[in-house]
C-alpha cells in the first residue's frame, strides 16, 4: 500500500474513533436509554434548580395522585397557607396530612411512618437520626432530607418576669435542675417552673434536648404539658414558668414575653425586632421575628425545617422532591415567610 493510502486510512480510522468516543460521551451525559442505579430515565434528569424557578406552576415534574404526608407539628402553619396555594396550581397533586394512629404527632413520628410506608415524605423540624438511616437502608431504600426553611427557638416566660435574658448554659442548667430560682439568674426571688412537652412527642424537644441539653435528661423539676397552647397558658397564670417553642408560635403572642438568648450574658440577642412591642399594645400591634438574626445565626438557637424524601425510584420519592421542589420556589418562599418562618433563599 502507497504511503498516500497509508495516510488516508489513518485518518479516516481516527475520525471514527472520535466519533464514537463522541456519541459514547454525548449518550452518558444526556442519560438517554440508561437505568442508573434502578432510576428510570426519567427520574434520572437533573431536578429543577429552586434560584431558577419563581411559581409553582413552573415546577417540572409534578406527579399525579393522592399522597399521604405528615410529621412536624412546627410545619401547621406552613401547611395550612402553602399547601393551600399548591392544591389551586396542581389539583392533581392531592396532599393529604396523615397523623399517627396511636402516638403524638411528630418529626420522630413522621419519619417513623414513612419508615413504615405509611407515607409517601414527611415534614421535620430536626435532622434524621444515624438509625433512622440505618432502618431505611435495612428496608431496602434510603432517606434525604431537603431543607426548606429556617426557625429559631424562642424561650417565653411570664410577662412580669423582669430579667435581661438568658445564656445558653443558664438554660441548660434551668431544665436540668441545677437553677431553681429567678434570684440565680438576676430576677426576683422566685421558683423556676420549666415547662416542657416530653421529649417522644416532637422534633422541637429532640433538637432541645439535643442542643441546649447536650443530650442529657430533663431535671426533677421539669412540669410535662402535651401542647404549646397549654403550656402558654400556664405561663399567663404562673410568674415563674419558662417554656421553648418554635418562634413563630412564641414571639407573636399577647400574653407571655420572649427572652434574649446569647452564647455569652454580654451577647444576648432578641428573637423579635427591636424596639419590644409591649403587650398592652397587643393584639392591635404584635412583636414580629427578628428574621435577620435567625438567617445570619447571631440568634443562637436556629434551626432548619427538612421535606424528608424516601428515595426508592417509586412515586413516593416523586412526591416528596416535587413538594420540597415546590417549597424552594420563589412563590413558595414567600408564602413560608408570611407563615412567620425565614426563606432559606
Amino acid at each position: 500500500m502507497s504511503q498516500k493510502n497509508e495516510t488516508t486510512v489513518l485518518v479516516l480510522a481516527l475520525l471514527i474513533t472520535l466519533g464514537l468516543v463522541g456519541v459514547g460521551f454525548w449518550l452518558f451525559t444526556r442519560g438517554s436509554g440508561f437505568n442508573l442505579g434502578g432510576v428510570s430515565q426519567d427520574r434520572a434528569k437533573p431536578t429543577v434548580s429552586a434560584s431558577s424557578v419563581e411559581s409553582f406552576a413552573k415546577v417540572q415534574n409534578v406527579p399525579n395522585g393522592l399522597f399521604s404526608y405528615g410529621g412536624s407539628t412546627t410545619w401547621a402553619p406552613i401547611r395550612k397557607e402553602v399547601d393551600l396555594a399548591i392544591q389551586t396550581v396542581w389539583p392533581q397533586f392531592q396532599l393529604r396530612y396523615t397523623s399517627p394512629a396511636a402516638e403524638a404527632p411528630g418529626s420522630g413520628t413522621g419519619i417513623k411512618m414513612l419508615l413504615n410506608n405509611q407515607l409517601a415524605f414527611s415534614q421535620s423540624s430536626r435532622s434524621i437520626q444515624q438509625n433512622e438511616y440505618q432502618q431505611a437502608s435495612q428496608r431496602g431504600f434510603t432517606l434525604k432530607e431537603i431543607p426548606v426553611a429556617i426557625d429559631g427557638i424562642a424561650i417565653a416566660v411570664n410577662p412580669n418576669l423582669n430579667i435581661p435574658g438568658l445564656t445558653i448554659a443558664q438554660l441548660k442548667d434551668i431544665y436540668t435542675g441545677k437553677l431553681t430560682n429567678w434570684k440565680e439568674v438576676g430576677g426576683s426571688d422566685l421558683p423556676i417552673t420549666p415547662y416542657s412537652r416530653r421529649k417522644e412527642e416532637g422534633g422541637t424537644i429532640e433538637f432541645f434536648v439535643e442542643n441546649i441539653l447536650g443530650g442529657g435528661e430533663f431535671g426533677s423539676n421539669v412540669q410535662f404539658i402535651s401542647t404549646t397552647t397549654e403550656a402558654l397558658r400556664k405561663l399567663g397564670a404562673n410568674p415563674g414558668g419558662i417554656y421553648y417553642a418554635s418562634a413563630p408560635e412564641v414571639v407573636p403572642q399577647c400574653t407571655v414575653k420572649p427572652l434574649p438568648i446569647g452564647r455569652q450574658a454580654n451577647e444576648l440577642v432578641s428573637p423579635y425586632k427591636e424596639p419590644f412591642v409591649s403587650l398592652s399594645q397587643c393584639p392591635g400591634q404584635r412583636n414580629q421575628l427578628n428574621a435577620d438574626a435567625f438567617k445570619n445565626g447571631q440568634y443562637p438557637i436556629t434551626r432548619r425545617l427538612f421535606v424528608i424524601v424516601k428515595q426508592n425510584g417509586q412515586d413516593d420519592q416523586r412526591a416528596g422532591e416535587a413538594y420540597a421542589q415546590l417549597l424552594l420556589t420563589a412563590q413558595g418562599q414567600q408564602l413560608i415567610a408570611k407563615t412567620g418562618f425565614v426563606s432559606i433563599r
